[in-house]
């Protein structure tokens, strides 16, 4: 596993944001799986400025809260406004987490999988919204929101009450089916979680750890 420590956000915005280029360039046709949250937003301002082209790409989202998609904290809302409506991807190319959740998993693999998946990593090791406990072999599903991810989520919402207690996300398993992986971590509160999961015990318990079991895995950090 490569872990790459950088100096900046900006540095990490954009080294991400070549890996991202390059795949495009190389395959037009790529599969992405694509992240929401603070830290990828360096990334998308980046991937929009390269004035890529996305005609032919198909992204697949990590999760989506249960709640009002029109919600100015809807993930699809944060996906449009940050990448969708300022690049020329078709909007019938861009696949967000829905129910059924196997017809999401139909969706994937009808595409033939995905071929480039960022992630971020939550305080409690979580990567999209698989909190602590998740199976290694999930797949994509309706989950309970853990206590710490509500409190670390509610900043966007204004209280914890009004925070969203449900999510549907991408498993573990699917996510692991991806044939490269980029996962991103912004500020040193995230260094002693990154730290345990990619350096200790390959456990359930830091859901993030299962990486240490794929083979295609870069990770970048700054403080």
């Amino acid at each position: 596993m490569e872990i790459k420590v950088l100096k900046s956000y900006k540095e990490l915005s954009s080294t991400v944001a070549n890996v991202v280029k390059r795949q495009l360039k190389k395959h037009p046709l790529s599969k992405l799986g694509l992240p929401t949250g603070d830290t990828p937003l360096g990334m998308y301002d980046e991937l929009v400025k390269r004035e890529l082209d996305w005609s032919h790409v198909i992204t697949f989202n990590l999760d989506v809260y249960l709640m009002n998609v029109d919600h100015p904290e809807s993930y699809q809302n944060y996906m449009r406004k940050n990448l969708f409506e300022k690049t020329n991807i078709y909007p019938d190319h861009s696949h967000f987490p829905f129910r059924p959740t196997s017809a999401f998993e139909d969706k994937i693999a009808g595409s033939m999988g995905i071929d480039l998946c960022i992630l971020g990593i939550g305080t409690n090791g979580h990567i999209a919204f698989n909190e602590p406990g998740s199976s290694f072999l999930s797949r994509t599903r309706v989950v309970d929101l853990d206590e710490q991810t509500i409190e670390d989520n509610s900043r966007f919402f204004g209280s914890v009450d009004d925070t969203p207690k449900q999510a549907i996300t991408m498993g573990l398993g699917t996510i692991m089916e991806s044939k490269k992986i980029v996962l991103m971590a912004n500020g040193d509160h995230k260094l002693n979680i990154l730290n345990v999961a990619m350096n200790g015990e390959v456990t359930e318990s830091i859901p993030a750890s299962v990486l240490q079991n794929h083979d295609n895995v870069k990770v970048f950090y700054c403080d």
